[in-house]
């Protein structure tokens, strides 16, 4: 069973059981608790974030994102590609 389907209007995938919400949640969660990490804690400290820190960040946070893109399109139940509707 999958835990994505194809949108109807757009790209992409929304979640369709509750493994998917899960998922969905997880991201989420992790993408916080990176912000919190390399931006929020150090200014909280006094130390500013830092020009490698906001780096770091947004190289850790894009290479999370792209897996959970690839991992969504993986649990999807069929392909990702544009629709509008009945349309095609």
């Amino acid at each position: 069973m999958s835990w994505f389907k194809p949108k109807t209007h757009g790209y992409g995938a929304a979640p369709s059981n509750w493994k998917g919400w899960a998922a969905i949640l997880v991201f989420v969660v992790v993408e916080t608790a990176l912000a919190v990490f390399f931006i929020v804690g150090p200014a909280l400290a006094n130390t500013g974030p830092g020009v490698l820190r906001i780096v770091a960040w947004c190289l850790v946070s894009g290479a999370f994102t792209l897996f959970f893109i690839r991992f969504t399109m993986l649990r999807t139940d069929g392909v990702w590609r544009w629709r509008w509707g009945d349309q095609e």
